[in-house]
């Protein structure tokens, strides 16, 4: 992707102070429109409504988000978008997690102002950003969870929607009324998702999605 100082970003986060410090650092660095959003419904349907935002920076713990969940959906429904990560959690198996999902960068909430210039720039240039004492060398996944976080790479946005809800438990009829399907498409997605995944039953599939994902 070519980015520009035109380039429109999404400032998704439920602290009002953190976007106002999100935005004063962006103002300095790009010229493009920059949108808000308090909850992660919000910030979809931003990103539905102004598909020309090319970079999201993204809360973990915002309403709607649970851990890296919100992460792999931008991902899988919008390809062409950049997602950063900001959280105050600063664990490196969550940021490594987070990289291998697809994030751009990883900036934790104590970053000072001006290495969030920094970061930001340095992501406009086509370059990831962590924290400079983070190591991405270190092994702290366990084999299955790599495994399963490159298959979910494969998963298309329907797809990862049924997975989502079967780890919530919800049954195909419900899965089926609450997407507006069939439960014959459901079943279709299911047996789609478990072979995508490797995995044998939708339980397993539930499982290590809420392990690898929900922090």
């Amino acid at each position: 992707m070519q980015i520009t100082e035109q380039t429109h970003m999404l400032i998704a986060d439920d602290h009002p102070l953190f976007r106002a410090a999100m935005r004063a650092a962006l103002t300095d660095v790009v010229s493009g429109e920059l949108f808000e959003a308090e909850d992660f419904s919000a910030a979809q349907q931003c990103l539905r409504e102004n598909p020309d935002i090319e970079l999201v920076f993204l809360d973990l713990s915002m309403p709607g988000n649970h851990g890296l969940t919100g992460l792999t959906q931008i991902r899988n429904e919008f390809p062409n978008t950049l997602v950063v990560i900001v959280s105050a959690e600063e664990e490196l198996a969550v940021i490594k997690k987070a990289v291998a999902l697809g994030s751009s960068g990883y900036i934790p909430k104590s970053t000072s102002l001006d290495d969030m210039v920094t970061a930001v720039k340095t992501i406009l240039n086509g370059d990831n950003w962590l924290p400079a004492h983070i190591s991405l060398d270190a092994e702290t996944q366990t084999a299955e969870e790599s495994d399963f976080l490159e298959r979910l790479g494969q998963l298309t946005p329907h797809q990862f929607n049924v997975l989502k809800m079967l780890a919530d438990g919800r049954l195909n009829k419900q899965i089926a009324y609450d997407l507006g399907i069939s439960e014959s498409t459901v079943k279709q997605h299911v047996s789609a998702v478990l072979k995508k995944l490797g995995v044998i039953n939708r339980t397993q599939a539930g499982v290590l999605f809420k392990q690898t994902l929900q922090l």
